[in-house]
């Protein structure tokens, strides 16, 4: 049965239209639409989230369904989907059917698309599991890549380049993912430190100023501790960098800069852990792009600190 809330009511549905940040997802190309359809869906409530969340549970299906059937699969209507459409930067729905059909065609021909959102079951065998879970990470690179506005990796390199003083802030997994980051500068002479627990890294914070870097981590955008030492770093002058999932989070709305990275769930790994690889990924290239812009000086440091651990590596041909 077709749900006409979006007819009868000037509410929901023109209100989630209207509301969604179309920056981000105005002129898509038929490459990421799915990612940016994912993100977008959480930021819609009522019949247009069901209609988001329709076309990602099976998007052949609706890249083959006319906007009448999408309708009715979605227990919304075609005016609901035309506005879901415009939502998503799209001008229609034949707009939004092309688009999701070319992807879908292209990751079933690359073979990277099987199975990603069974369950895993008891059963299983770890060939199919280890199938499963490369899927799953090859999918959610192609979206980060899709969603990653590299122009603002520029300006999170340039600023990290140049600050006197770095600190990395995050909680649970977040702060696994922060810790490599700052081994990674710190190797290349970047004055890095990562922080996990709230008072010492308010503490951190607090000592920052104008020409320093905060970054902080958490792929909901909503972890309070990250949010609060990025918070206390910005107020006091420090560049403040987000690395989130989430465009319009609490940590990205406070943030100067925003990396968006993107995450598919499997069993047992739920968003926030499937995000560590594709945040891994995002960290790599800001790393590598600040060593490019200090490049004399993080050869010589990465240099220098390869030689300070030399003498601890066993010799070849040694046995133990």
């Amino acid at each position: 049965m077709v749900d006409h809330e979006a007819e009868t009511s000037a509410g929901t549905a023109v209100a989630d239209a209207e509301g969604v940040d179309r920056r981000g997802l105005i002129g898509v190309a038929s490459d990421g639409i799915l990612a940016r359809v994912r993100t977008g869906a959480d930021e819609l409530t009522g019949a247009l989230r069901r209609v988001a969340e329709h076309v990602l549970s099976d998007p052949e299906a609706a890249a083959r369904a006319t906007i009448v059937e999408l309708a009715e699969r979605s227990g919304t209507s075609p005016a609901t989907v035309t506005r879901f459409c415009r939502a998503m930067g799209f001008d229609g729905y034949a707009d939004l059917r092309l688009g999701i059909a070319t992807e879908t065609g292209r990751t079933r021909s690359a073979g990277w698309s099987v199975d990603i959102g069974r369950e895993i079951q008891p059963s299983d065998p770890l060939e199919r599991v280890l199938e499963q879970i490369i899927a799953a990470d090859t999918r959610a690179m192609h979206d980060t890549a899709a969603l990653l506005d590299l122009a603002e990796v520029e300006r999170a390199a340039v600023a990290i380049a140049g600050a006197s003083r770095v600190n990395i802030f995050g909680a649970s997994g977040s702060a696994l993912v922060g810790a490599e980051m700052q081994f990674s500068l710190h190797r290349i002479g970047v004055a890095a430190w990562a922080w996990n627990d709230v008072h010492s890294g308010l503490a951190a914070a607090a000592l920052l100023r104008p020409g320093d870097v905060a970054l902080g981590i958490s792929h909901s955008g909503q972890t309070r501790e990250v949010i609060e030492m990025l918070a206390e770093g910005g107020s006091r002058g420090a560049t403040t960098i987000a690395l989130t999932g989430f465009r319009r989070s609490p940590l990205a709305e406070l943030a100067d800069i925003v990396l968006l990275t993107a995450s598919q769930a499997t069993t047992f790994r739920p968003d926030a852990l499937s995000a560590r690889h594709p945040q891994l990924v995002v960290l790599d290239l800001l790393y590598i792009a600040v060593a490019q812009r200090t490049h004399d000086r993080a050869h010589a440091a990465f240099r220098r600190t390869a030689q300070a651990v030399d003498g601890h590596k066993a010799a070849r041909g040694t046995t133990s």
